[in-house]
C-alpha cells in the first residue's frame, strides 16, 4: 500500500501537484491520465521513491516494483533469464549453481542448491519463463545477454522482471510500449488478476477500459489531481457530464453577475443606494468566484517536419551490411537504396535488427562489413527509438540549440513553443523529461535540419492520442525520402510507403497491404 498526505511534487522550481491525498490499497488498479508535461512521470518516480515531495510524504507499507518508461538494464553482460530472476534475488543463486556445476564441486553444489529452492527453485525458474514467453520474449533469447538485445526487446525485459517481482504495489509507464497485440491481451489478463495496488499511465485506451478500477485525472492548471473511484469508461461518461454541468452552472452564474454589476452600476449614482451597491458588486464576484472554471482545452504541438533540401536521384544506399554482437549475427548482407521522395517501411519482429540498420544507416555504428553509401546532397534526420541522440546534460533550450546553431535564441524559443516547451519548460534538464516529452524534443530538432532523408525508429511512442495524430499528419505531408520502423498501424497508414524491407533476412518488395497485418507482430 502507499499513503500520500498532503505532499507536493515539483520539476525544478516549476510545480506540479500540491496538496496531494490518497491512498493506493490492494485492489486497486488505478489509471494515471493527464496530458503529456502534466507531471505523471514525476509523480510516478516520487511514489517509486526514486524522488521526493517537496513537502508533505509518501510512505509504501509494501514493496513497490517501477517501470520506468526507458528503463536500463544494470548489467548489460547479465543474461535474460539472470535479469528477470533478479527481481527475487534468485540469480546469486543460479550462478552458484552453475560455478558449482562448472567446478565439480558437491559442497558448493548441495548449498548453492539449497539457497536456490530457498528462493522458489524450479517452480519460480518456470514462472519466469512463463512471464518472459507472455511479454512476448523468445525462448531463444533467454540466455542471451541483455545488451545484445534490441531496445524493444530490452523493454520487454524489464517489464518480465517488474511483473516477476511478486511486488505488492506496480508502477507501470506505458508497460505496453513495444507489445504485440497478443502480449498486450497477455498483459491485460495478468494485471486484472493482481492482488495488490497499480498504478498504470497508458496511452493504450484498450488496456484502461478493461483493466482500471479508478482513475487519476492530474490538472496542471490547479496542480491537482481529480479521482475518480469508477473505471475507464464510467470515468469517460462523467468528466463529460461534469464538463457539461460546470457549463451551465458558469453561464449561469455570469448572466447573474452581470445583471447584479448592472444594478449596482445604476445604483452607485445616488449617496443613499451607494453602500447596497457596492455589496451588490461584491455578491456578484464572489459569485463568479464559486464557479469552477473551464477545462483548459489541451494544447497539442504543431508538428511540422523540415523543408528537405535538393538532393540526388539516390541520396542513400547501403551494400551488403553485416552486423554482429558477439557470436549474435543481426544483418546479414542487407542491400538497400532509398530514392529521393521514396518511402519505406521496415518490418520484423523485436530482435530482427531494424533499429540497429537505422543506426548503421545513420551513422551512429559501423557496419562489420558492407558500406552505407551517401548520395549527391544528402542531409539525414534520425530519430532515435531510445532517444540516445539527446544530451541528459542539457537543458530543453541547450539541446535544440547544439543541433540547430544557426537559429538565434529567440527563434530557438518559438520552435520549442511549438512543441509545447514555453517558459520554465525551456530550462528544464532533458534527463528529467517523460517519454513523450523527449519525443516532442526529438522532433522538434528535426524542424530547421532541412533534411531530405528522414530515418524514424518508432516516433510515436509515448505520445497523447492529439500529439499522435500530429505527427502522423506531418509524416503524410513530408515531400522527402522517409524510412521509418515502427509498429503502429497508424504511422504506416500515414507513412503510404512504397517498399518494404523484411528483416532479418533482407528482403525488399513493393508495398502491399498484405503486409498491414504484419505491423502490428512487430
Amino acid at each position: 500500500m502507499i499513503t500520500v498526505r498532503g505532499a507536493g511534487i515539483r520539476a525544478g522550481a516549476r510545480l506540479l501537484l500540491s496538496g496531494l491525498d490518497f491512498h493506493v490499497s490492494p485492489g486497486d488498479r488505478i489509471g494515471l491520465v493527464g496530458r503529456n508535461g502534466a507531471g505523471k512521470t514525476t509523480l510516478m518516480a516520487t511514489l517509486a521513491g526514486l524522488l521526493q515531495p517537496a513537502e508533505g510524504s509518501v510512505v509504501a507499507t509494501s514493496d513497490v516494483g517501477y517501470l520506468p518508461q526507458d528503463p536500463k538494464a544494470a548489467d548489460p553482460a547479465q543474461s535474460v533469464t539472470d535479469r528477470i530472476l533478479s527481481a527475487r534475488g534468485m540469480d546469486t543463486a543460479v550462478r552458484a549453481l552453475r560455478r558449482a556445476e562448472r567446478d565439480m564441486d558437491m559442497g558448493a553444489y548441495v548449498r548453492a542448491e539449497a539457497a536456490f529452492q530457498a528462493a522458489g527453485g524450479y517452480a519460480a525458474e518456470a514462472e519466469a519463463a512463463r512471464v518472459a514467453d507472455g511479454v512476448g520474449l523468445p525462448a531463444h533469447a533467454l540466455d542471451q545477454p541483455v545488451g545484445t538485445l534490441s531496445g524493444g526487446q530490452r523493454r520487454r525485459v524489464e517489464l518480465a522482471r517488474i511483473l516477476f517481482g511478486g511486488h505488492g504495489t506496480l508502477l507501470l509507464d506505458e508497460p505496453t510500449n513495444h507489445l504485440d497485440a497478443d502480449s498486450v491481451s497477455w498483459l491485460k489478463s495478468f494485471l486484472k488478476g493482481h492482488q495488490g495496488g497499480l498504478i498504470v499511465i497508458s496511452h493504450d485506451v484498450s488496456l484502461l477500459g478493461d483493466v482500471v478500477n479508478r482513475v487519476f485525472h492530474l490538472d496542471p492548471s490547479r496542480a491537482a489531481i481529480d479521482i475518480h473511484n469508477t473505471g475507464w469508461s464510467t470515468y469517460l461518461e462523467q468528466r463529460d457530464a461534469d464538463e457539461r454541468r460546470r457549463t451551465r452552472e458558469r453561464v449561469n452564474a455570469e448572466r447573474k453577475a452581470a445583471s447584479l454589476h448592472a444594478q449596482a452600476g445604476k445604483m452607485r449614482a445616488r449617496v443613499s443606494t451607494a453602500t447596497r451597491a457596492r455589496d451588490m458588486a461584491r455578491r456578484a464576484d464572489r459569485m463568479l468566484a464559486s464557479v469552477e472554471p473551464a477545462r483548459r482545452t489541451q494544447k497539442v504541438a504543431r508538428v511540422r517536419l523540415p523543408d528537405p533540401a535538393p538532393c540526388g536521384r539516390m541520396p542513400l544506399g547501403a551494400i551488403s551490411l553485416h552486423k554482429s554482437y558477439g557470436s549474435r549475427q543481426v544483418l546479414s548482407g542487407v542491400d538497400l537504396a532509398v530514392d529521393r521522395g521514396s518511402r519505406l517501411v521496415i518490418l520484423g519482429l523485436n530482435g530482427a535488427g531494424k533499429t540497429t540498420l537505422l543506426r548503421l544507416l545513420a551513422g551512429h555504428e559501423q557496419p562489420d562489413s558492407g558500406r552505407v553509401v551517401h548520395g549527391h546532397g544528402l542531409r539525414l534526420g534520425y530519430f532515435a527509438q531510445e532517444h540516445e541522440t539527446l544530451d541528459p546534460a542539457h537543458t530543453v533550450r541547450q539541446s535544440l540549440a547544439a543541433g540547430a546553431p544557426h537559429l538565434t535564441d529567440a527563434e530557438v524559443r518559438s520552435v520549442l513553443g511549438a512543441f509545447l516547451f514555453s517558459g520554465d519548460d525551456a530550462d528544464k534538464p532533458v534527463r528529467v523529461l517523460s517519454g513523450g516529452e523527449k519525443t516532442r524534443l526529438a522532433l522538434a530538432g528535426l524542424v530547421h535540419s532541412a533534411a531530405n532523408v528522414l530515418l524514424l525508429d518508432e516516433p510515436t511512442n509515448n505520445l497523447d492520442p492529439a500529439s499522435r495524430d500530429e505527427v502522423l499528419g506531418a509524416i503524410g505531408s513530408y515531400p522527402g525520402a522517409m524510412v521509418m520502423v515502427t509498429h503502429d498501424e497508424g504511422a504506416v497508414d500515414a507513412l503510404r510507403p512504397d517498399r518494404v524491407l523484411m528483416l532479418p533476412d533482407g528482403f525488399e518488395d513493393l508495398w502491399n497491404d498484405d503486409y498491414r497485418e504484419l505491423v502490428a507482430l512487430d
